[in-house]
């Protein structure tokens, strides 16, 4: 917040279960539901609105924490996470076919990702609910995430990662001071490792939906995408999607958004972008079912994708088909050469995973399921110094 501002109370009334709709208090530490359902942090929205408004937001800090009404109740931990900037890319836009073309640069967060979003969030309600030890599985991002925030919070930190996580992931996560563990294996061997461990050694677990609050870091982006847009929104938004946790809480903005009276019924339409070497969302989405199943040797270059099965994979694609949106798949090469032309074309340097949103944008302007007129925001969630293994690939084809 801003110097002296004095921080508005968050208006947080309980959690309730994505699956069976039951209610649980927010004023202790929670996991998931009884019925293994995911936490949703519910608010009095009303009373949100009578201090939440783009006046008010005129005053307020560069942070996240300006939504603070709509976030859990903490002194935050804060690195200064969010409030990333969003970029018009009018080359590239004029390459694929776009007038209007936006990238929102999550890579300019703290340790740059949207991860921090995250992990700040959910790291401020720990430390103020008396967690002891967090513990998180990661495929990159989110261990170096968790392990600064954790740091900040002078909380200790378990990060769980497959043998192949990026060095640079690696490093940082060290840096911080955690206590790092490599499995062999994918990121579900991490989740495993860290369900069958965490009550014996005395950890809070905060993996992507096994506890509420990463998801209230993650959609600020969806208000912050409304205060970007001058009180607007974009017509598509294309999200490169793993776990999804973003794409979940931006489509939860925006409903929370339209109880407060700050946009109508009309939304973007949400576009999921997985890699071919690991689509159980895209699979699953053009076979219409409500779930995705396990996907057997998942493979690909943007760790963060690297997701074989998430936990919030039913309302992802619910997200999707509420939006009228669609999902499509990259594959590596793809992504590397789309990296190299946001780069060269825009200054941007993305994480495979931002990469994998531009091949998604020209693929559906190609087939026409986006017109030339359209607004489009495109998500590169991580910093593609973070990704050196994969850029090296890029540029020499090694």
């Amino acid at each position: 917040m801003a110097e002296g501002a004095k921080i508005p109370a968050t208006t947080i009334t309980h959690l309730e279960c994505a699956k069976c709709a039951k209610t649980h208090a927010h004023d202790t530490l929670q996991n998931l539901c009884d019925c293994g359902g995911p936490l949703l942090a519910r608010y009095d929205l009303a009373r949100a609105a009578r201090t939440l408004d783009r006046d008010a937001l005129k005053s307020r800090g560069a942070t996240m924490w300006r939504y603070a009404e709509v976030l859990p109740a903490a002194e935050p931990v804060t690195l200064g996470e969010g409030m990333t900037p969003l970029l018009r890319a009018a080359r590239l836009g004029k390459r694929i076919g776009l007038d209007a073309l936006y990238v929102k640069e999550e890579g300019l967060n703290p340790t740059g990702s949207f991860k921090a979003r995250g992990m700040s969030a959910a790291v401020s309600r720990a430390k103020e609910l008396g967690a002891k030890a967090l513990a998180a599985p990661t495929a990159g991002n989110a261990g170096g995430a968790l392990a600064a925030y954790a740091a900040q919070a002078g909380i200790p930190c378990v990060i769980v990662m497959p043998v192949d996580t990026p060095s640079a992931n690696v490093m940082e996560c060290r840096a911080f001071g955690a206590d790092v563990r490599k499995i062999a294996g994918l990121i579900s061997d991490c989740g495993r490792y860290v369900a069958e461990n965490k009550t014996k050694e005395g950890w809070f677990e905060v993996s992507t939906l096994k506890e509420p609050y990463r998801i209230e870091g993650k959609k600020t982006m969806g208000y912050e995408l409304w205060e970007q847009f001058d009180g607007k929104l974009p017509d598509v938004v294309i999200y490169p999607t793993g776990g999804g946790v973003g794409l979940i809480g931006m489509v939860k903005a925006f409903d929370e958004m339209e109880t407060m009276g700050w946009i109508g019924s009309a939304r973007p339409r949400m576009v999921v972008v997985q890699a071919t070497g690991c689509a159980p969302i895209v699979e699953a989405f053009a076979s219409g079912a409500e779930s995705a199943p396990f996907w057997e040797n998942a493979a690909t270059i943007a760790s963060g994708l690297r997701v074989p099965k998430a936990l919030g994979d039913f309302l992802v694609l619910a997200g999707i088909r509420a939006t009228g949106g669609t999902a499509v798949a990259a594959s590596d090469e793809e992504m590397l050469g789309a990296g190299r032309e946001l780069a060269s074309l825009e200054g941007i340097f993305a994480a495979p995973e931002g990469a994998a949103t531009v091949v998604a944008a020209r693929k559906l302007v190609t087939n026409g399921w986006i017109k030339p007129r359209e607004s489009v925001a495109l998500f590169n969630t991580g910093c593609g110094y973070k990704y050196t293994e994969a850029w090296q690939r890029a540029l020499t084809g090694n």
